[in-house]
C-alpha cells in the first residue's frame, strides 16, 4: 500500500467513526409538542418517534402494538408528566423497556385545579377536605416553563449519549434564545390588548399556565382533561357568565369537539375566534407544525379576536 493509499484509508476510518456518521440515538416522546422539543435539542444525533401525533389527543390516547415497538426500541423515553399520560407506565411495562423515562416537566411549578375536581387526572390531597385537586398538565403553554423542559431534555440526552454533549448543549442554548425572543414577543403583543378584553372561553381548560404567564382570564366548560364531559349545569353557568361579563370571544381547540363552543357562542353572541392549538401540533403543512409556530399561531388568533 502506498503512503497516499494509507492516508486515504485512515481518513475513511476516521470518518466512519465520527459521531456524524453514527446511528442516531433512538428516543420516544409521548406527544407531538414534546417530540418537537426533543428534536430541537437532539438535532441530527437523535431519531424521535412520537406516540401521539399531530392533532392527536394525549388525554384519551390508546397505545397500539406499534407504539409498544417504538418504546421497546427507544434508548430514552420522554413524557410530559403532571398526570398527562396515564397510559405511559403500562405501555413501558408491556414493551419490556428498561430505558429511562424522563419527565420533561420536572421542576415546573404545577397548577392545581381548585375547581371542577375529578376531571380525569391525578391529584394532590387537599389538607382541609381530604379531596384531590387535579393537576393541570398543560405546562408547555408557558414559554418560561418550556425552558425547564429543554434543560431536562438536554441533561437526559447527554446522559444517554455523552459524546454528543457539546452538540446538545449548543442546540439547547440556541433554542433557549429563540424561546426568550418568543416570550418577549408574546408579552409585547398582550400589552397592546386592554386588560378588560383579555377574557376568553376555550373548549377545555388547557390555557391556565398561559393565562397566569400573560395576564388572561380563561373560562372552560370542560376541566383539564378532554375525557371529562361538561355537564349541562356547567354549560349553563358559563353561558350566564359570558352574558353577564360580556366575554368577547370563544375559541375551539384542535383536539376537542367543536359543538360545545359553538353552542355557547350561539346562545351568547360571543365571537368564535380561530382554532387554538392546545395539546398537539398541526401537521407539517399547518400553522402550528412546531412549538414556536404553535405559540405564534395561538397569539395571532387570540389577540386578533380580542382587539376587534
Amino acid at each position: 500500500m502506498t503512503l497516499r493509499h494509507a492516508v486515504a484509508a485512515l481518513a475513511l476510518t476516521a470518518f466512519a467513526a465520527s459521531p456524524a456518521s453514527a446511528e442516531p440515538l433512538k428516543v420516544a416522546a409521548s406527544f407531538s409538542i414534546l417530540g418537537d422539543l426533543v428534536a430541537q435539542v437532539g438535532g441530527d444525533r437523535v431519531k424521535v418517534e412520537t406516540l401521539v401525533g399531530p392533532d392527536g389527543d394525549a388525554h384519551v390516547f390508546s397505545p397500539s402494538p406499534a407504539d409498544a415497538k417504538k418504546i421497546a426500541e427507544a434508548k430514552v423515553v420522554f413524557e410530559n408528566g403532571l398526570a398527562l399520560e396515564g397510559w405511559m407506565s403500562r405501555l413501558v411495562k408491556s414493551a419490556g423497556s428498561r430505558a429511562p423515562v424522563i419527565v420533561a416537566a420536572n421542576g415546573v411549578k404545577a397548577r392545581e385545579m381548585k375547581e371542577d375536581a375529578g376531571h380525569g387526572h391525578g391529584g394532590r390531597d387537599d389538607d382541609e377536605g381530604g379531596h384531590a385537586h387535579p393537576i393541570d398538565p398543560h405546562a408547555w403553554q408557558s414559554v418560561p416553563n418550556v425552558k425547564v423542559y429543554v434543560a431536562n431534555i438536554q441533561d437526559a440526552l447527554v446522559a444517554a449519549d455523552p459524546e454528543g454533549k457539546a452538540d446538545y448543549e449548543a442546540n439547547a442554548a440556541a433554542y433557549a434564545a429563540k424561546l426568550d425572543a418568543l416570550d418577549a414577543e408574546i408579552r409585547a403583543a398582550w400589552a397592546k390588548v386592554p386588560a378588560e378584553r383579555r377574557r376568553i372561553i376555550t373548549s377545555h381548560d388547557a390555557f391556565g399556565y398561559y393565562a397566569d404567564a400573560y395576564g388572561l382570564q380563561i373560562v372552560a366548560p370542560q376541566g383539564v382533561s378532554t375525557e371529562a364531559e361538561a355537564s349541562a349545569k356547567d354549560v349553563a353557568r358559563i353561558i350566564r357568565q359570558v352574558k353577564a361579563e360580556r366575554i368577547p370571544a370563544v375559541f375551539i381547540e384542535n383536539v376537542t369537539d367543536k359543538r360545545l363552543v359553538q353552542r355557547i357562542a350561539k346562545e351568547t353572541g360571543a365571537k368564535i375566534g380561530g382554532a387554538l392549538y392546545s395539546d398537539a401540533l398541526s401537521g407539517k403543512g399547518g400553522p402550528a407544525a412546531t412549538y414556536l409556530d404553535m405559540m405564534r399561531s395561538n397569539l395571532r388568533e387570540l389577540t386578533s379576536a380580542l382587539q376587534s
